[in-house]
């Protein structure tokens, strides 16, 4: 009787559950639990950035196709590798010498193409062929020159009547204040004379350095790079230089070239720009040095319709000159009253 009591009285009711087993415990009902479920508008905005970005690297690797398959048929056509190294400068040298050799031949009578008897001449034809072409200021400066044909007729003229003119060469006004007070600086500063050295001609009204170097190149016999728009344009299709700037332009292009070839070349480079290697459609097909340009497939490649493209004597037409050299292999302009 005893005996049971003593068990009973030593036995628990219920078990106690030691600190280390309730955090076990713990662990196994985080593990068992199931996991929080994300918001419905987090969830969409996670979707929505995947499949925005899903369809940006789509993008992209449509356009990268695009352009490595543009550039694979460019390459193809000229027959050059995809991708080119980048050029060294003696290689340059080499490329821009070897072009000024091809147009030589292509060009041999390159000339100035304004009409001129001296240098008095030939410097008021360039300021007036400023926004006009050589043709139509040829065709304007005989009758001008028959009535003016020194410095101190110009200088001495009534506006209004040198206006009337030259009005076919446009901008009419500020190209008449300009021969007009060229004129009346070589009167006054020169003795009459167009002056033979840059620094005297380019402080003439109207006159820049592209001016004076088309003067003293044709006229003195002094070498210098013209930089007009077709110069500009196509030593840039040929990656002789990145410069827009003309000085900047004239600076880097003469650095390619001995001083005895800078006029020549400039006359070679404005002949391609005027008849083949235009500003808005070049004839890539048609051109005698598609092999050596860079910018190939710029314009018309098709040999038969980049001949359509070619203009004065390259395609058959007149020239720019109504009195032009007699190696020009080309037809006299037209005076201005048959045009």
């Amino acid at each position: 009787m005893n005996a049971k009591k003593t068990t009973r009285a030593t036995t628990p009711a219920t078990k106690t559950t030691t600190p280390a087993k309730k955090t076990a415990a713990a662990k196994t009902a985080a593990k068992k639990a199931p996991a929080k479920k994300t918001p419905a508008p987090a969830k969409k905005a996670a979707a929505t950035k995947k499949a925005a970005t899903k369809k940006a690297t789509a993008t992209k690797t449509t356009a990268a196709t695009k352009k490595a398959a543009a550039t694979k048929k460019v390459a193809a056509a000229k027959k050059l590798p995809a991708t080119a190294p980048q050029e060294s400068r003696t290689a340059l040298v080499r490329r821009a010498r070897r072009i000024n050799r091809e147009l030589a031949e292509v060009y041999s009578y390159a000339h100035p193409e304004l009409d001129f008897e001296n240098p008095f001449e030939l410097l008021v034809a360039t300021v007036l062929s400023a926004q006009t072409t050589d043709l139509r200021v040829n065709q304007t400066t005989p009758r001008l020159f028959a009535k003016y044909p020194t410095p101190e007729d110009l200088a001495a003229a009534v506006p209004e009547e040198v206006e009337e003119l030259i009005r076919p060469t446009g901008f009419f006004r500020a190209k008449t204040k300009s021969i007009m007070g060229l004129a009346k600086a070589l009167r006054d500063d020169f003795g009459g004379e167009v002056p033979g050295r840059i620094e005297d001609l380019v402080k003439l009204p109207g006159v820049g350095r592209k001016t004076a170097f088309v003067v003293l190149g044709n006229a003195f016999g002094v070498p210098g790079i013209t930089v007009d728009t077709h110069f500009g344009r196509l030593v840039r299709r040929w990656k002789w230089t990145e410069e827009t700037d003309p000085e900047k332009v004239e600076t880097a292009v003469a650095a390619l070239f001995p001083k005895s070839e800078w006029t020549m070349l400039s006359h070679r480079v404005i002949f391609h720009g005027r008849r083949i290697c235009h500003s808005r459609k070049p004839a890539c097909g048609a051109c005698p040095i598609a092999p050596l340009c860079p910018s190939y497939g710029e314009g018309e490649t098709d040999p038969e319709k980049a001949k359509k493209l070619l203009k004065y004597e390259m395609g058959g037409l007149p020239g720019q000159r109504l009195k032009p050299p007699p190696d020009y292999p080309g037809k006299p302009a037209p005076p201005l009253a048959a045009g």
